[in-house]
């Protein structure tokens, strides 16, 4: 015979017991008023036998309306208790929380933990001139610099729970990986995801920044990567695409991260083919060099040098250029590393070039070269090609950026190299301000048009060279960007029945000139399976490492010469904090798992 369940009884509490038994129902538990215990089962003899044998001789000489009048006071003072308990309890809540958002923002502003304590104290001081009488409501937010690191981890573990949650969802994902190094000399691998479930949203995340103390092999690279995937509990059959930075330890066609993880999933016997990119933002960079202008450029930097290097002549040279009355009153600098600074600078000194000869010549220094037509020539082009390569340089870097739009950007440049290089030759400076600026000035056959147009030749066959993986990949890109004008019998039998449903479809058509490419593949239907999952994957791949470069902008932000001490533990979590795009830490579960915590202001000034 099964035993008997009490909970599935209904027994129900009677209003007569609160003044006979001096009994209360709490939370759905029967309270004694006057002692405060509670009896585990509902029943009329549990609570008899509690009061005949604990309070009987108390309340013996009461009559019924006495001990109606006396329960209601006991249950007066109960509630009133709870009132103080809940307020109590609310208000520690309120602290934690607030500890919790104030280590938030502090994370995000690249802050060190100790700016807690200068926070806290300037929170005090408002509140003793705004509202004294909640002085100690302040006074129990903790903001000690261990309780903000503490709270900063908590935070980047929710984070990170947040997106091993989701990643369990991915139909497709793929990795950008990039290294740098930090202000204590430490190589720093940054690592990023960019997974899309089976709805076709894309979560594009930071997923580690694993410090390397030893060497930077490709092996080592795999190692670090391997793990963090094994970590977030990601199958390797879903990995699509891997993008970095090109470097040999990366690329490496026997040892490099590409190949070590081509191995790992023919080992998982993974279906799929691993797809690896170079950043379309770098290799963009690079093809700057096949202009072979250096020349040109160290002119320029040896002049800017002179002027920015003393402050002597820095003072004077914006002195004169008051002086002068120009447009602009300074030089930038120019730095490599900074591709964008190179446009500037050139176009600052073309600008300048007349004011800047005066001041070489006021210095006794040489300016021949800086007055040379030829020269003067090819810095009007470079500060004009180097205007537009900058230009598509910016439309290609931020997030959320879809590979097959960063495809289309980089094919309309090279379609725009052909049509420049034709104008060049043509004389037809249409695109070209600042040459047509010098040939206004030079007689027409001294501008070296033909020169120039082989410049841009020789720049339009580097793009051709380094951007051919993105041309072996156009048909899957083109299947993303535009399916409707995608060549069926082109195109993969197992698409074909699917496209031609698609093409056929005036409402999908409709919808797709509404949303567009990236936004349009959420809508294709249930019934199209295997283009939602070649659309899966080519929304998860990454184009460029544009969101390692710009981690790395923070990292050092964050690990600074006062700060070169910060764990690789707490700089992880800061970066995993001030990175995240679309995950947000849940401050209330974290409150909530800390148990009601209320720190005491003793704990919290030390």
């Amino acid at each position: 015979m099964a035993k008997r369940k009490v909970d599935t009884e209904n027994r129900g509490f009677q209003t007569r017991w609160e003044s006979e038994y001096m009994f209360t129902k709490v939370a759905g538990k029967p309270v004694c008023l006057l002692c405060g215990e509670s009896v585990a089962v509902l029943k009329e003899y549990n609570l008899r036998r509690h009061y005949e044998t604990k309070h009987a001789d108390k309340n013996k000489n009461m009559d019924m309306e006495q001990r109606l009048q006396k329960a209601e006071e006991l249950k007066r003072g109960l509630k009133s208790r709870q009132a103080l308990f809940k307020k109590a309890k609310s208000q520690g809540q309120a602290a934690v929380k607030a500890s919790f958002i104030l280590a938030e923002e502090i994370a995000k502003s690249a802050r060190p933990f100790t700016e807690g304590d200068f926070i806290k104290n300037c929170m005090i001081k408002v509140c003793d001139e705004v509202c004294p009488e909640k002085r100690q409501l302040f006074l129990n937010v903790s903001l000690s610099r261990n309780t903000i690191a503490e709270r900063v981890d908590q935070l980047s573990i929710n984070l990170k729970e947040q997106l091993v949650k989701k990643g369990k969802d991915f139909i497709a994902y793929s990795l950008a990986v990039d290294e740098s190094t930090d202000i204590s000399d430490i190589a720093q691998l940054s690592i990023f995801i960019r997974g899309v479930d089976s709805n076709l949203s894309v979560t594009e995340e930071f997923l580690a920044l694993r410090p390397m103390h030893g060497t930077t092999t490709g092996h080592d690279l795999y190692e670090e990567v391997s793990r963090c995937v094994n970590e977030m509990e990601l199958p390797w059959e879903k990995l699509v695409g891997l993008t970095t930075d090109g470097a040999p330890a990366m690329c490496g066609h026997r040892s490099g991260l590409v190949a070590k993880i081509r191995e790992k999933m023919q080992e998982e016997n993974a279906t799929g083919e691993l797809t690896a990119y170079h950043c379309i933002i770098h290799q963009e960079a690079l093809c700057f060099t096949a202009l072979k202008m250096e020349h040109v450029m160290s002119i320029i930097t040896r002049t800017v040098n002179f002027i920015r290097a003393k402050g002597l002549n820095h003072r004077q040279f914006k002195a004169f250029l008051t002086e002068l009355e120009t447009e602009h009153g300074d030089l930038p600098y120019h730095t490599e590393v900074r591709w964008l600074s190179q446009g500037k600078v050139l176009q600052r000194c073309f600008e300048l070039r007349e004011e800047i000869c005066l001041f070489l010549d006021s210095k006794g220094k040489d300016t021949t070269q800086l007055r040379d037509e030829m020269f003067l020539c090819e810095m009007a082009f470079l500060c004009d090609i180097t205007s537009h390569l900058n230009a598509i340089n910016l439309q290609l870097q931020g997030r959320d950026r879809v590979i097959s739009d960063m495809y289309s950007t980089v094919k309309a440049f090279k379609t725009k190299l052909t049509l420049w290089e034709t104008q060049m030759r043509k004389e037809n400076l249409s695109h070209f301000p600042s040459c047509q600026t010098m040939k206004e000035k030079l007689s027409t056959s001294a501008f070296p048009s033909t020169q120039l147009a082989d410049k841009i030749g020789m720049l339009a066959a580097d793009f051709r060279r380094r951007f051919a993986d993105f041309e072996a990949q156009k048909s899957r890109l083109e299947l993303l960007g535009n399916p409707f004008a995608v060549d069926v019998e082109s195109s993969p039998p197992n698409l074909q029945m699917e496209l031609i449903d698609l093409q056929c479809n005036d409402a999908l058509r409709a919808k797709y000139a509404a949303v567009g490419a990236a936004e349009f593949a959420r809508f294709l239907p249930g019934t199209m399976p295997q283009l939602r999952i070649q659309a899966a994957q080519t929304l998860s791949m990454f184009g460029s490492t544009y969101l390692c470069e710009q981690l790395f902008s923070l990292m050092n932000l964050n690990k600074t010469s006062h700060r070169s001490r910060l764990t690789a533990e707490h700089l992880h979590s800061i970066l995993r904090i001030s990175s995240a795009q679309s995950l947000t830490p849940n401050i209330d579960e974290l409150v909530e798992k800390m148990g009601h915590h209320q720190v005491s202001p003793s704990t919290s000034n030390k």
